[in-house]
């Protein structure tokens, strides 16, 4: 297992080489990773998506953009993959955990990058919300 998102708040199972991988019929939202430094346990996100089916999306090696994460590791035998089923969840929620991932890491693969900007004119300051005043102490 490895937690990814704001806080961890993500339970992924993995991460597993991409290559001897075979992924269930099932939706849900994957991480291509690699280890920028082969002698430690840290890993790099390169890319991150979902799908209605994870079987359908051409893993290992013939999605769309594998070149790309082959690439980043130097070789498709340093590729690894990590995948959260969202039980319940629509086709919205997988999109949604995605692009706060992708808005998290950057990953250099995905084409489309989110950021984590806030602008005033949307919906007020920040500073001004009621939920982001300091505690009070007790």
């Amino acid at each position: 297992m490895i937690r990814l998102g704001t806080l961890g708040g993500y339970a992924f199972s993995g991460p597993r080489l991409l290559g001897g991988w075979s992924p269930p019929a099932r939706p849900g939202v994957y991480a291509i990773l690699y280890r920028p430094d082969p002698e430690a346990q840290r890993y790099a996100v390169a890319f991150v998506g979902y799908a209605d089916d994870l079987s359908a999306e051409g893993f290992p090696f013939r999605h769309r953009r594998a070149a790309c994460w082959t690439a980043r590791a130097g070789s498709k035998w340093k590729v690894h993959v990590a995948y959260l089923e969202v039980p319940g969840g629509t086709r919205g929620h997988r999109a949604a955990i995605a692009a706060e991932l992708v808005s998290q890491y950057h990953p250099s693969c995905n084409e489309e990058q989110f950021g984590t900007a806030w602008r005033d004119e949307w919906i007020g300051a920040y500073s001004d919300a009621p939920t982001t005043a300091p505690l009070p102490d007790p």
